[in-house]
This record gives structure tokens, C-alpha cells and sequence, in this order.
């Protein structure tokens, strides 16, 4: 298995790569800017290894406490933190979880306090998002994601897979007797 370190480098040698790839395949730089800042962000701080005391999760700072149930949750290279699609969705669904928790009492503060125009202020906020994140540009950003954690799981796996096969081919050969 890749150490942090190792993983890095896989990140940033295949970002150019997998940007100018998307370019390539959508002749649209936008579309090609999301897959790679995605791709980055996933490979460096928002990856599988979320699941342990990785360097991902030490890059979190003083966020990174968010991450820990995620770890108490869940066992090192399950399907649910290293599974191609599944653990790039839950890691989504848990910091959205964790965003929609510190966001709405906020929201529910404004109200009580009566703070006027919150209402308004939340409704334009929300259209702008939605011109800003289009579908497309949505779409984009949930690819880079899972291209990131795939590389990861990808690297992990092919490590695990070599390092087994040399141990097959370190064992020594038991001849069998004949009587």
C-alpha cells in the first residue's frame, strides 16, 4: 500500500493529465478546470484515507475533528471510505451533513433575533449558487471527486496486489517426498 507521500505525487503528476484529458473529451475549460480542482482537492484532502489518521485528515487543521466519528464509523479500506463510487458519495453526504448541522442554526439564529432581509438574503444566495454550480459544472466537480479517491483506491489495491504476488514468489518451494 502507497504511503501519504506516495499518494501526493500520484495526485499531482495525474492532475495535469486528467484536466487537459477533460479538455480533450468537452472542449470546455470550464468543465476541465472543476475536474481538475476536484480531482486536487479529493487526491490531497478529501480522499479515502479520511477514514484514518492520514495526512488527508491532518490537512483538515482545526476542521479535521469532523472526520473523527467518520473514522469511529467506519473500517480502514472498507467499501464504504475506498469503494469507487460509494465512498466518494458517503464522504459527500457526511460533510454535507456536517455543513447542513453549523449552517442552520445560524439561519435559525437570524430568525429568532429577527434580523431583517434573512430571507432574501438566503433566496438570492441560492440562485446565485445555482447559476454559479450549474448541473454541468455540478457534474464536474462529482467527477474530479471520484477520479481523485479512484486514483487513490486504484494505487492501493495494484501496492497490494504486488506486494502479495512477491511474497507468493519469496516462499519457498516445498518439495514432496517419495516413499
Amino acid at each position: 500500500m502507497p504511503s501519504g507521500r506516495t499518494h501526493d505525487r500520484i495526485t499531482l503528476w495525474t492532475l495535469p493529465w486528467v484536466t487537459l484529458g477533460t479538455w480533450f473529451l468537452t472542449q470546455a475549460s470550464d468543465a476541465a478546470i472543476a475536474v481538475g480542482g476536484a480531482f486536487l482537492f479529493s487526491g490531497l484532502m478529501f480522499g479515502p484515507d479520511l477514514d484514518i489518521n492520514s495526512r488527508q485528515f491532518q490537512r483538515w487543521g482545526c476542521l479535521r475533528g469532523l472526520w473523527i466519528p467518520y473514522q469511529k464509523m467506519l473500517r480502514h479500506r472498507s467499501i464504504w471510505s475506498h469503494g469507487l463510487i460509494l465512498g466518494t458519495m458517503g464522504r459527500c453526504l457526511y460533510l454535507g451533513f456536517w455543513l447542513t448541522i453549523i449552517v442552520l442554526p445560524g439561519l435559525a439564529l437570524a430568525a429568532f433575533l429577527g434580523i431583517p432581509g434573512w430571507r432574501s438574503t438566503i433566496t438570492a444566495i441560492s440562485q446565485h449558487l445555482l447559476v454559479i454550480f450549474g448541473h454541468k459544472l455540478c457534474f464536474s466537480l462529482l467527477i474530479g471527486l471520484e477520479l481523485g479517491a479512484m486514483s487513490h483506491s486504484l494505487s492501493d489495491w495494484i501496492g497490494s496486489a504486488y506486494k502479495k504476488r512477491q511474497r507468493l514468489r519469496s516462499r519457498p518451494i516445498k518439495s514432496k517426498k517419495r516413499s
